[in-house]
Formats: structure tokens, C-alpha cells, sequence
């Protein structure tokens, strides 16, 4: 009759020579086994830390990034925000989506991904800039609790450039709080007057649209006379009207039209 003891089945396993391929073989299985049962009871033990962690990294990446946004430093000055966040909505809906990472997503590469972008038909694209991302970041700004500014990445054709700004808007989602250029290789001395601080400082306080939803603010040539006009700069016609063009797009039904609507509605 078969011995089945295990001790005494262990016992003439050990007895064998360390060069014994069963031998060599069970203690490995053993050993794997034993450590993936250790390794299973720390993952689900750890698991709520681990969670928690990897939203604190998430956070702390979403901090860093915003904070390295070129001239986001010159929006946040004498703001008093206490709080950030980055979104991803959706352009055609205005909502946000939920299952896109701020982080790492990337709105210019998705800009040229077919399975990411929609093309814009010629009517609508004042921008120049034939298609457009179908999501897009968004950067939400709390000061006591409560949404204060929103900032919206912004890209047009200018004279001899592609131009990428961030516009920062007012919780009322009508009023401007700042304007900035990040991205640009228009004429220097002159379509680089873009850059200025004496030219930027003229855009908070402009009004976007009027009480119909029309978006109105402009660059026009000579000095501005009203809420929705902003000076225009001497011998950089082309560049002031590329200005324009790109925020008239991007305020637009197929830029972040939608999600300002619901802004303004207090749906945000």
C-alpha cells in the first residue's frame, strides 16, 4: 500500500541529491507558490494605500503640469486661487470626460489623430487650423470653494505662424481675466508685439459675447471704443485679425462654445 504521509513524502524529497531534476523542480513550485500566496495577501491588504497613493501622484502630476504651463504665472498673479484642477470635456457636448486622464492626455497630438479629431468644415474654420481635437483641457481654478477663472488653450493661424494662447475667463464665463501667448514665430518687432505686457494688459475685463450668445470681442484696427474691443497693433494687421479669427473659432460652436454655455447657465 501506498505511503501517503506528506511528512514522509517531504522527507524522501529532501533525502534526494540538490541535482535531482524532481527535486530541483518541486521546490521551485513551492517556492513560487508560497510567494504568490504573500504576494496576493499584500496586494489586497495594501490596496486602499495604494490607491490613495496613486491619486496624491496623479494630483501632484496635474499641480506640476499647470504650473509649468508657459504664462499661467502671469494669469495667477493677484488671482488668490486656492485650488486648481484639469479637465478634459467633450467639444460637442460641452460635458466633461470623465474617462480622459488630464495628465496624459495630449490635445495637440490628438489634434492630428484621426480617431481623435474631426476634421472643420471650411465655413467654420476661421482658426486655420482644418481639424480639431474632439476633447480638449480645460484648467478650472477654485478661490474659497468656490469656481473663480477657467482657463482655455487657444490656437489660430497668425500672419507667418501657428499662434497658441491660454485665455483665462471669469467664473461668469463672459468676462476676460488674461490672455497669453506661449507659441509663436510671428514678425519680430512687430507681430511679436503680441507678447507685450502693455498689449496683454488691455484684454482683462473685455466682454466675449453679447446677451445673445454672439461672440463679439475682437483686435480692431486703431483704439478700441467698447467692451468687445481690444486695440489693435500698428503694421501687425494680419496678426491682430489671426488673434481674433482664433478666439471667434474657439469661443465658437465648434471650440468651447458649448462648454461656456453651460458655464454661463451655472451647469459647470
Amino acid at each position: 500500500m501506498s505511503d501517503l504521509n506528506p511528512i514522509n513524502w517531504w522527507r524522501r524529497l529532501l533525502a534526494l541529491p540538490n541535482d535531482n531534476l524532481t527535486k530541483t523542480l518541486v521546490v521551485a513550485f513551492l517556492v513560487a507558490f508560497i510567494a504568490s500566496i504573500f504576494v496576493s495577501i499584500a496586494a489586497v491588504t495594501l490596496r486602499p494605500y495604494h490607491l490613495a497613493n496613486l491619486e496624491a501622484e496623479r494630483q501632484g502630476r496635474l499641480a506640476a503640469m499647470v504650473a509649468a504651463l508657459p504664462g499661467m504665472g502671469d494669469i495667477l498673479t493677484g488671482a488668490g486661487v486656492d485650488d486648481m484642477e484639469a479637465h478634459i470635456i467633450d467639444l460637442t457636448s460641452g460635458e466633461f470626460a470623465t474617462h480622459i486622464d488630464p495628465a496624459t492626455f495630449d490635445q495637440r497630438e490628438a489634434a492630428s489623430d484621426p480617431t481623435q479629431s474631426s476634421p472643420i468644415p471650411s465655413e467654420a474654420d476661421v482658426a486655420g487650423i482644418k481639424q480639431r481635437s474632439d476633447f480638449a483641457q480645460v484648467i478650472i481654478l477654485r478661490k474659497d470653494g468656490k469656481l473663480h477663472l477657467v482657463v482655455l488653450p487657444v490656437r489660430g493661424i497668425g500672419y507667418q505662424s501657428m499662434l497658441y494662447a491660454y485665455l483665462a475667463i471669469h467664473a461668469d464665463g463672459n468676462t476676460i481675466a488674461g490672455l497669453t501667448f506661449y507659441e509663436q514665430g510671428e514678425t519680430p518687432g512687430i507681430g511679436t508685439r503680441i507678447l507685450e505686457p502693455e498689449w496683454l494688459e488691455l484684454w482683462p475685463g473685455k466682454q466675449l459675447v453679447d446677451k445673445n450668445g454672439e461672440v463679439l470681442i475682437s483686435v480692431v484696427r486703431g483704439e478700441a471704443v467698447g467692451e468687445f474691443e481690444v486695440d489693435g497693433i500698428s503694421g501687425a494687421t494680419r496678426t491682430s485679425n489671426g488673434v481674433s479669427n482664433m478666439l471667434h473659432f474657439w469661443l465658437g460652436d465648434y471650440g468651447f462654445g458649448p462648454f461656456l454655455t453651460r458655464l454661463r447657465n451655472g451647469e459647470v
